[in-house]
């Protein structure tokens, strides 16, 4: 039974280390989307783009029209109640 706990052990145990290296691939590919990602808007920024815009709308494209309809027109009311 001891043979039979050992296997198991080495499968689970190689199991696990095949779980950890695929996850740390993903981690290794992540900070590369990341640095190209800094790159694409450190080239628009040279370019005379506001980046801090283009997040907004990189945002904005992510939601739901109808969700960002309410609250611009919540946004829209609050301006007009302090008169901005």
């Amino acid at each position: 039974m001891t043979d039979e706990n050992d296997a198991n052990y080495r499968v689970t145990a190689n199991e696990l280390r095949q779980f950890i290296e695929r996850f740390e691939r993903l981690e290794a590919e992540k900070k590369d989307i990341s640095d190209q990602q800094k790159e694409v808007m450190s080239e628009a920024k040279s370019r005379g783009y506001d980046t801090k815009v283009i997040r907004k709308v990189i945002a904005l494209r992510k939601r739901d029209k109808d969700d960002i309809a309410e609250e611009e027109a919540v946004l829209e009311m609050y301006k007009e109640a302090l008169g901005m």
